[in-house]
């Protein structure tokens, strides 16, 4: 996994900016209707967190598991899997983060400001969009095989050192 780039935070702020549009959208299209504000469910900001946490939780476990010197092999397809949730968190948190954003950002341009019922929910799902992404990124961070545990070292070129036959070897 070292050989893997981080998501890019271009990527993210692209995921982000997506949801905030369909945020923005969505509201502007039921407020010309005459529709009443789309409000989340508490239970969207409960369960992106959730995720964030089981995110961490897995990252943590399998972390201790690579730098512990049991000698215990660590599941190759476990730690690609949990690499792969943790990418999907960042993208999932950002576009209901944004998502989110954009449901609050149509109400503020409203002449009248609805109760906080049907805000505060909005801005609860922007919370939970972050804490779901920073929770993501903590656990790509984490799936990272730290620097001395692979077999071989590597030039500053990237290219492995030590893998071929010695040169004065016959």
């Amino acid at each position: 996994m070292s050989s893997m780039q981080r998501t890019s935070p271009l990527t993210i702020s692209a995921f982000a900016v997506a949801g905030a549009g369909v945020g923005l959208l969505l509201q502007l299209v039921r407020s010309t209707r005459g529709q009443a504000p789309v409000v989340p469910p508490l239970s969207l900001a409960l369960t992106l967190i959730m995720l964030g946490v089981v995110l961490l939780v897995l990252a943590v476990s399998l972390r201790r598991a690579v730098t512990r010197k049991s000698g215990k092999q660590v599941n190759p397809f476990r730690a690609v899997r949990l690499l792969a949730g943790a990418r999907a968190g960042q993208f999932v948190g950002a576009l209901f983060g944004g998502f989110g954003l954009g449901l609050v950002l149509q109400l503020l341009s409203r002449s009248v400001m609805p109760a906080a019922a049907a805000w505060v929910p909005m801005l609860l799902v922007v919370g939970a969009g972050i804490v779901l992404l920073v929770c993501a990124v903590i656990a790509e961070s984490l799936c990272r095989v730290p620097p001395g545990d692979s077999g071989e070292s590597t030039d500053r070129s990237g290219a492995a050192t030590g893998t071929g036959p010695e040169p004065d070897a016959a």
